[in-house]
């Protein structure tokens, strides 16, 4: 049986929670953790409509990129529109589930799906936030199990170096212990000092695989008490962060490009600031309201700059300083819900039962274009 606790870990293999803002509200937002999961469906915003749709397609777990719940409750009324919607959710057993700053700074999360669609190459971070601290795991494991051990815990990301998975170091040794009384030994008699031949395997992970990597370990050791170690090295981790900055394959003028922009992201009309026969070159993109990073934008070279939820002064500024914008609106961050989707049917097989995956079809966008 899969749970929600299941689906959860394996998600955040990938996103995790400590790469969120600390102004976020990330993580199970409805239901509980061990409620069955059989079907879970991917969407930007949980709203009324979204959750009628969940009913009808017997989704059991929501998983959105914008939190239900964002600011603190005080009171959940059932004719406030918010409570009619937690109150169908739990009346129809069905978990939700945000990831949000975390699923946009993440490497392959948004802002990457965004600068993907969008055809930059060479891309790098925007706004660095967060480093991926790197640990050297070490672990003691008895011959017998040694390959098990080795495959799980590479399985769970341990030893990725560039193109390479599953990398370790091995040195054999023996390894001595006395089992004392109450212990239920996979070797060994109490009272006696025992010796085995085990092997010390040392990998690389990073720190926020480390409940993942410890999991897969203690799952496949054999042992009652798992001997390990955690060495912080000085090795610079992953950067990830806000928004991403890349090349153009070729320069397009701007009223070119903006075309490129609807079309690819399958919008109707945009908002953009500069000349239209400027030649655009570098652009940086920002999934949301990125309003705040238009100067960091212009630092870093960047001939255009794409975010929603701009307004007329931001806009102003721009085009004095220079740098043209395009606004698509808040919703392309809906390409989330491909990515999400993509990710879950990659790595069904980690789960203990495999599980239906959806993605909404309908758009959350309250705009509409005439």
């Amino acid at each position: 049986m899969t749970t929600v606790k299941d689906v959860i870990r394996l998600f955040e293999k990938w996103v995790p929670k400590q790469f969120a803002e600390s102004w976020d509200n990330v993580g199970l937002q409805v239901g509980a953790k061990d409620q069955k999961v059989k079907k879970i469906m991917i969407t930007l915003d949980v709203i009324d409509a979204v959750v009628d749709e969940a009913i009808e397609k017997n989704v059991d777990f929501i998983i959105a990129h914008h939190p239900l719940l964002f600011k603190g409750l005080k009171q959940i009324d059932f004719q406030d529109p918010k409570g009619r919607v937690v109150k169908k959710l739990i009346q129809h057993n069905i978990a939700v589930y945000a990831a949000h700053t975390n699923l946009d700074v993440v490497s392959g999360g948004v802002n990457d799906l965004l600068a993907q669609r969008l055809e930059l190459i060479n891309t790098k971070v925007l706004v660095p936030t967060i480093e991926d601290q790197l640990l050297k795991f070490i672990v003691y494991v008895p011959q017998s199990h040694l390959d098990d051990v080795v495959e799980k815990i590479g399985n769970a990301g341990a030893g990725h170096i560039g193109n390479y998975s599953h990398c370790t170091f091995r040195a054999a040794g023996t390894g001595a212990f006395k089992p004392l009384e109450g212990t239920n030994p996979f070797l060994g008699t109490q009272g006696k000092i025992e010796e085995v031949d085990e092997y010390k395997v040392e990998t690389i992970i990073k720190k926020s695989q480390l409940s993942a990597v410890l999991q897969a370990a203690e799952q496949t050791h054999p042992y009652e008490e798992m001997a390990y170690d955690l060495v912080p090295l000085a090795n610079k981790g992953n950067q990830e962060g806000l928004g991403r900055i890349g090349k153009l394959a070729k320069p397009m003028k701007l009223s070119e490009y903006a075309e490129l922009v609807k079309r690819n992201l399958n919008i109707p009309a945009l908002r953009y600031v500069g000349d239209q026969d400027k030649w655009i070159k570098k652009v940086a993109v920002l999934g949301g309201s990125g309003k705040g990073y238009i100067d960091v934008a212009r630092h870093a070279g960047a001939d255009l700059y794409i975010t929603g939820d701009l307004t007329f002064h931001e806009a102003q500024d721009a085009k004095e300083a220079g740098i043209c914008l395009i606004d698509p609106g808040h919703h392309v961050e809906e390409v989330m819900k491909e990515g999400v989707k993509d990710y879950f049917l990659a790595n069904l097989d980690a789960l203990p039962e495999k599980i239906e995956v959806e993605i909404s079809t309908l758009s959350t966008d309250p705009f509409r274009y005439q």
